[in-house]
């Protein structure tokens, strides 16, 4: 059995969870690891017994490295991406969100097309074993037409978060709530409803310091008819209190809460099962230990079995690049004060 080399490209907050992810594979380890600020990538690199680097690009010459994972701010994924594909030629995870601009997404998907390797986006929400069922339910039809579908982030980032790095809380690196923390959420959305027409948008800043905002709102139109409901705020005091989804039809309801999407709160369909009473319901949910959940142990393993045995991935450019457009919308229609239309060219948003 092939093992798959991880090098690790940024070795800040969210790198803890790809490299524990990676270390419980069989088949999967990590290379090496890279950041510019010394200290992190020596602490990282020390702690997994690998070598580390401030430069990604001597790295990769000097490694036998078969996927680069881009955990480096997000207003730099797309240069990273783009760089280390065309230079290197190597299959590609990037974190959330892919890019902060639209053509960013796209001369991303073109650059990894072009070399004929892989872009996996994180998502990994969709592997929650709640959003799982969910989306079980909506292929077999059980909802019937869709009404509603909501998301809420009431998440809680105080001043400290943001002063952790220079780039938090920036619109040229950071992007606003929608963008950082609703991203995952955004994504869910969109994969239980489908295509976007319209957006409607306001957003405020209320108790950081920071550039971009910290509450938003967010109507969306959707193909089928169907209306959404984006509520994202890092506003909450003082602690977390959910990040939750849910979709509600003409046959049937399912709210899905906990502060990561991971608990199974309502379940409740015209054509009630069986098999489906309470208790069984409550093992649908699942109880993480942070706002990160448990995807990312299911997204890499998904990574490398499309690799191994040439399977379509789940979230690839084209699945990320739904999300990108949907905010940059979202951010046009707070700028504009109007309801945008999908698909569009921006022209007012904030830009970085």
């Amino acid at each position: 059995m092939k093992t798959f080399r991880f090098a690790l490209i940024g070795c800040g907050r969210i790198a803890k969870k790809h490299y524990e992810a990676i270390a419980a594979m069989p088949n999967a380890s990590v290379a090496a690891v890279c950041d510019i600020v010394p200290e992190r990538a020596r602490s990282v690199g020390e702690k997994l017994g690998v070598p580390w680097y401030t430069d990604y690009h001597e790295m990769l010459e000097k490694e036998t490295v078969d996927i680069v994972n881009i955990l480096t701010p997000s207003g730099l994924h797309a240069e990273h991406t783009i760089d280390v594909v065309t230079r290197y030629g190597k299959e590609i995870v990037c974190e959330k969100p892919m890019a902060l601009r639209l053509p960013d997404a796209d001369r991303m998907i073109r650059a990894c097309d072009a070399k004929r390797v892989h872009l996996f986006v994180v998502k990994q929400n969709r592997y929650n074993l709640p959003v799982q069922k969910l989306r079980e339910a909506l292929d077999a039809g059980r909802f019937g037409r869709i009404a509603l579908g909501t998301v809420r982030v009431r998440w809680s980032r105080d001043q400290r978060y943001y002063d952790q790095d220079a780039w938090r809380g920036t619109w040229a690196m950071d992007g606003g709530v929608v963008v950082n923390q609703a991203s995952h959420h955004i994504d869910l959305l969109l994969w239980m409803l489908g295509e976007p027409v319209s957006v409607m948008a306001k957003s405020a800043t209320y108790f950081s310091k920071i550039e971009v905002d910290d509450t938003a709102l967010a109507i969306v139109t959707f193909r089928s008819g169907a209306l959404g409901l984006i509520e994202a705020t890092t506003a909450t005091r003082p602690d977390d209190l959910e990040g939750s989804l849910s979709v509600l039809g003409e046959r049937g309801s399912v709210v899905i809460g906990g502060f990561a999407v991971n608990r199974m709160d309502t379940w409740r369909f015209i054509d009630e099962r069986p098999e489906e009473s309470a208790a069984v319901v409550k093992e649908f949910s699942e109880m993480p230990p942070n706002v990160y959940g448990y995807g990312h142990q299911r997204f890499l393993e998904h990574v490398v079995d499309c690799l191994e045995h040439g399977k379509h991935a789940l979230i690839d450019g084209i699945e990320g690049r739904k999300t990108i457009e949907l905010f940059n919308a979202i951010y046009e229609s707070v700028e504009t004060g109007r309801e945008v239309a999908l698909h569009f060219e921006p022209r007012l948003g904030r830009k970085p």
